[in-house]
């Protein structure tokens, strides 16, 4: 019983209101009955309640707040993102799984989801806190015909994608602190990692990572100034496989958009309407020299653009960017 099957069976009873036959069942998704009854038993052992009434068929009463293949596959209504999901129990970072994965023939929009990441990766080399059962740990695979150099603008694209998606599915005002940090009440809860297998002129594969804070209650000492969740922010509860599902539809949008210029000419202005600090003071940390300006937002390549004290802007394409009023920066 292939994942697969138990997604597209899972898809038409959540569709459905009331019953479903087997028999309708078999006929809109061409296959057997006893395709059907594993399909419903095994969803059944992973904590869906399914009803099955004898002549009238099956009716899912609740689901379980899991972030499994079979249900993220179920929810997406993308087109070509997310029709492969890899999910696992533990493994030491979604991205280093990616990586393999993408090396080893995964298709390009493949996604692949842990409960638990033993070795979580932030930018720079940082550790991430990825606790079991209480966020999305994500990376997608892509395998794209642009040159290297557009690369790093993924991040920016992901970014945006995940504010859009937070906002849409949690009601919480969302910014993105650039250029890889979501966050909510000037707290981070989501960071963005970006890694590619390329040649000079040729990309192997892209990997993007993602660590979203959903249902997480507390946060160790070291973190717990500057890192939040979506539970602590809005008081409640969410379904990690429904955050997932709008990000994913958002990025299969936002990537389209990129891609027709290849740089963020169609996002630039929804990305700045997000970013936290805009026209406010920000500290640049450039291995030349820190200083200080105010950020006036994007370029169409994604720099950050910082006007200085005689009123000339100075691009940011690299490095550490503090924001007024985040992470302690005051």
């Amino acid at each position: 019983m292939s994942g697969t099957t138990r997604s597209r069976v899972l898809a038409a009873l959540r569709e459905t209101e009331g019953y479903l036959s087997g028999q309708e069942l078999c006929e809109r998704l061409q296959i057997s009955r006893t395709a059907v009854w594993k399909a419903v038993q095994k969803l059944t052992e992973d904590g869906y309640r399914i009803e099955a009434v004898q002549n009238k068929g099956y009716r899912l009463l609740s689901l379980p707040e899991t972030l499994s293949a079979e249900e993220l596959e179920s929810r997406l209504k993308t087109r070509w993102l997310g029709k492969k999901v890899y999910a696992y129990e533990t493994v030491d970072s979604t991205n280093n799984r990616a990586k393999q994965l993408a090396m080893d023939g995964a298709l390009n929009g493949s996604v692949v989801l842990a409960e638990i990441q033993t070795a979580g990766k932030g930018r720079r080399g940082r550790s991430w806190c990825s606790p079991p059962g209480s966020g999305i740990w994500m990376s997608l695979i892509l395998k794209p015909e642009f040159m290297p150099e557009c690369a790093p603008m993924l991040t920016l694209v992901m970014a945006h994608s995940v504010a859009m998606g937070i906002r849409e599915t949690t009601g919480l005002e969302a910014f993105i602190k650039w250029p890889n940090d979501v966050v909510v009440n000037r707290k981070k809860v989501c960071g963005i990692l970006t890694e590619m297998s390329a040649e000079v002129d040729y990309i192997h594969h892209i990997v993007i990572g993602c660590g979203i804070n959903v249902n997480i209650a507390g946060f160790p000492d070291e973190i717990a100034q500057t890192a939040t969740s979506l539970l602590n922010e809005a008081g409640r509860t969410f379904s990690r496989a429904a955050v997932a599902e709008r990000v994913l539809e958002w990025f299969e949008k936002d990537y389209e958009i990129f891609i027709k210029d290849l740089d963020l000419t169609g996002l630039r202005d929804t990305y700045n309407d997000l970013l936290a600090g805009r026209d406010g003071m920000v500290r640049v940390l450039d291995p030349k020299g820190e200083y200080n300006g105010i950020s006036r937002g994007i370029d169409a390549r994604g720099e950050l653009l910082v006007e200085q004290e005689d009123k000339t802007l100075r691009k940011v394409y690299a490095g550490e960017v503090s924001v007024r009023g985040i992470y302690g920066y005051s």
